[in-house]
């Protein structure tokens, strides 16, 4: 008996885009039918960056697509030719929100993010509290622009969990994924509850904040919507102390697309103090901007990150083969598969990218091998050895 599960993130995007004409970026992906206030408010956030960061020179811009309803969304692409080697973003540090920024304290951040909340969390809470001191905040052109975005993608798709239930199940029906979201959800949901208690535990960081505490300020909507477009913006710095791991980056994403094919990521420079992103390959003019995350299959991009990579070279379709109790030869198959480190039922990843995984031939053939000659003479390839953690791919 065979059974297949498929995350269908791709599929799923591109009909949620449809069934939501608010999700879908138009063809042209340029600025038409956008106002004159919007394309004001588009370089509120540029016009930030100049002026508190000197963020000038560089060969991006943003633009706007428009989408045939709904708030349009906010791309960097490139404005001029660029060649690869060549520095396409250069953030300074003090424009990137960290945790050792809003702590300043390695021990004070890892304290609380030891037991009680994660960096995303926390991260969020932050912003969440800047953004109630409107314009005095030092943050607000940035925060501005994230509300803009509302935890879509490039693809203008809104984060999986934002969805609701009803959707998870229609557009992702027999994906793993929606198992992940709702998991995803219940987690954030533990997170919200436990944030009074980090209130109480970090009244320093709080004090400049004459609000209620966490759960009275915000309802569990508001923070969940505030998660969502802070995971769709999260950068993994690599080579870094744990305060600094976790980074929001403006003109990072969500404005610039995370891209499975991409081999250039965005890292932390220690002798220009900032956060760069050069260019894997040459740029003509009117290209958006992209980094590579790791390998993350389709369905992950879609919950982190809004987003499908149809091209994705680490897209994997599950599937489960079962040999049957039925088999008069049930015994003697079972008893070859043990030794080579498969059972009865067992699990491959298919991806389009790459042939066949050998296992999986070798255990059809021993599926339909009729007598106990045909049972011995299955060739079956050698048990794979204890898988171990990756070499400094950002966290899936």
């Amino acid at each position: 008996m065979l059974s297949a599960k498929s995350s269908a993130a791709a599929a799923a995007a591109r009909r949620r885009s449809l069934a939501t004409p608010t999700r879908r970026a138009s063809p042209a992906g340029a600025a038409a039918g956008v106002s004159k206030a919007q394309q004001q408010q588009q370089h509120i956030l540029v016009d930030w960056l100049r002026r508190e960061g000197n963020v000038d020179g560089l060969p991006i811009e943003v633009r706007t697509v428009d989408l045939p309803a709904g708030r349009p969304i906010d791309v960097v692409h490139t404005k001029s030719d660029v060649s690869k080697g060549q520095v396409l973003l250069d953030v300074p540090e003090h424009l990137v929100i960290t945790l050792d920024r809003i702590f300043e304290s390695d021990f004070v951040s890892e304290l609380l993010t030891n037991d009680k909340l994660s960096e995303l969390a926390i991260l969020t809470l932050y912003l969440m509290y800047e953004k109630k001191t409107g314009q005095k905040s030092f943050w607000a052109p940035y925060i501005k622009e994230l509300d803009k975005q509302a935890a879509r993608g490039p693809q203008a798709v809104t984060s999986p969990l934002l969805w609701s239930d009803e959707e998870l199940v229609e557009l992702l029906q027999g994906s793993p994924l929606v198992g992940e979201v709702r998991r995803r959800l219940a987690g954030i949901k533990e997170e919200y509850e436990a944030l009074d208690t980090v209130w109480f535990m970090a009244s320093s960081l709080f004090k400049s904040y004459p609000f209620d505490m966490p759960t009275e300020a915000f309802k569990f909507d508001l923070f969940r919507q505030a998660f969502a477009a802070v995971q769709a913006s999260i950068v993994h710095l690599q080579g870094v102390p744990n305060g600094k791991r976790f980074a929001l980056v403006p003109l990072g994403p969500p404005l610039l697309s995370y891209s499975s094919t991409a081999t250039a990521m965005l890292s932390y420079n220690q002798q220009t103090c900032s956060v760069q992103l050069l260019a894997d390959r040459a740029y003509m003019p009117g290209e958006p901007l992209k980094a590579w995350c790791g390998p993350q299959p389709n369905r992950k991009l879609l919950l982190n990150y809004g987003l499908v990579d149809e091209n994705n070279p680490y897209d994997t379709l599950q599937m489960t083969v079962t040999l049957p109790t039925s088999d008069p030869l049930f015994r003697a198959k079972r008893d070859r598969l043990q030794p080579h480190g498969m059972s009865s039922q067992t699990t491959f990843d298919l991806s389009r990218a790459k042939p066949l995984p050998p296992a999986l031939l070798a255990y059809m053939r021993l599926m339909l091998a009729s007598n106990p000659a045909e049972v011995a003479a299955v060739v079956l390839p050698p048990a794979p050895p204890p898988r171990t953690r990756g070499s400094g791919a950002p966290p899936a």
